[in-house]
């Protein structure tokens, strides 16, 4: 971390905290353009997200230098807007992997910053800042603290009732982050408001009457990615928490196996054409192709929570039905393989294949898990 020094503020100039916006007496010296009222919110921010984009930050907050010609400004200006964008991206992606990793006070200084840089590209009431608010509410849950967290949900929710151009994934995350708050606060009716609608699937229906028919998360990422899509595999996972949460095991059951199967789906696609290309794995410059979930650090960070998760339920009725067990088991597998990260890989197959032994499952099963642990193995020596 670098040493932070008190400022000589100009007279009638006002500096404000970087996470708190409180009055400033103390600046980054590694930017000089960074300001804290103290050290713990510099520390705060520095272990966030302000080692990682310190210096990008320069350029944005000092004055832009004097351009010859009027071309020359609008490209310096389209300069400072474009990493403007690529700054509220970074900052997003990082503040959603802490969320996901259930590291809530780290990605409040994070997804700060990337409301901070909306702001100054979009101005105040624009819908690009849902996002960043969303984050901040549910770092907010995810310390208990809910009244700020309905503070920032309430901000989402009025910017996208004013917005005429809102897209079918930000009503998503915005009904998403509205039924977690239900969720905290035990109103699982309203949460189930938030998070279901009549446009499920009909499996989902046999024997539930307590769906809502309303446009909320699951419906608006059906509508923008798909029913089989990802990125609307979070939803049904809030909802079969809350059905497992009510004792309603039947309901939970069937959404965990369709969250689980979505998974499969994806990373078995991206696997297969590793393993088929596996005799062929470098490339004319004799060097290893990498392998690729295609997935950003967050989602990397939501699938393996997502995915432990239901391992958990999963094993704590594993003599009951040590199939959906073992299938979870295997998705895991596949994801740590495709994230280069071998003795996870293997850790995950070698319990499914102990668990496939031990309840003597069909040896067709138990052959296709060795199939995987060995082209873990063969990997990892080809690596190393």
């Amino acid at each position: 971390m670098n040493v932070i020094y008190p400022l000589a503020v100009p007279k009638g100039r006002r500096l404000c905290c970087e996470v708190c916006e409180a009055p400033a007496e103390r600046v980054c010296a590694a930017c000089t353009v960074t300001y804290y009222c103290g050290v713990v919110h510099q520390k705060a921010d520095w272990d966030s997200i302000h080692e990682k984009i310190c210096q990008l930050l320069i350029p944005l907050r000092t004055s832009m230098p004097f351009y010859n010609s009027e071309e020359e400004r609008q490209h310096g200006l389209q300069q400072l807007q474009q990493r403007q964008k690529y700054l509220i991206e970074f900052c997003y992606t990082v503040a959603q992997k802490y969320l996901f990793e259930g590291k809530h006070e780290d990605a409040v200084p994070a997804a700060l910053h990337s409301l901070r840089f909306r702001v100054n590209l979009y101005g105040l009431s624009s819908v690009e800042l849902v996002p960043a608010y969303l984050l901040l509410a549910e770092a907010s849950l995810g310390l208990g603290r809910i009244v700020q967290a309905e503070e920032y949900l309430f901000q989402a929710q009025w910017t996208v009732l004013k917005s005429t151009d809102c897209s079918n994934a930000t009503h998503s995350l915005l009904h998403r982050n509205l039924g977690l708050l239900y969720i905290a606060k035990k109103n699982y009716e309203e949460a189930r408001y938030h998070l279901a609608n009549d446009e499920l699937p009909n499996c989902f229906h046999r024997g539930c009457t307590l769906l809502h028919s309303h446009w909320q998360c699951i419906y608006f990422a059906s509508c923008a990615f798909g029913t089989e899509d990802i990125r609307t595999s979070g939803g049904y996972f809030h909802l079969a928490n809350i059905f497992y949460d009510l004792k309603k095991l039947d309901l939970a059951d069937t959404l965990y196996t369709k969250v689980s199967e979505i998974w499969h789906a994806y990373l078995n696609n991206h696997y297969q054409v590793l393993s088929q290309a596996h005799t062929q794995q470098v490339d004319l410059l004799g060097k290893l192709f990498e392998n690729d979930t295609g997935l950003d650090e967050a989602q990397e960070a939501e699938a393996i929570r997502i995915l432990t998760s239901i391992l958990n339920i999963r094993e704590s009725t594993s003599d009951k039905a040590p199939q959906k067990t073992i299938f979870v088991l295997k998705i895991l597998v596949m994801l740590y393989y495709l994230m280069m990260n071998s003795s996870k890989a293997q850790e995950y197959g070698m319990r499914a294949l102990s668990l496939a032994k031990e309840q003597q499952l069909d040896v067709h099963e138990q052959s296709a898990i060795q199939e995987l642990l060995s082209l873990i193995s063969t990997e990892d020596r080809r690596i190393t």
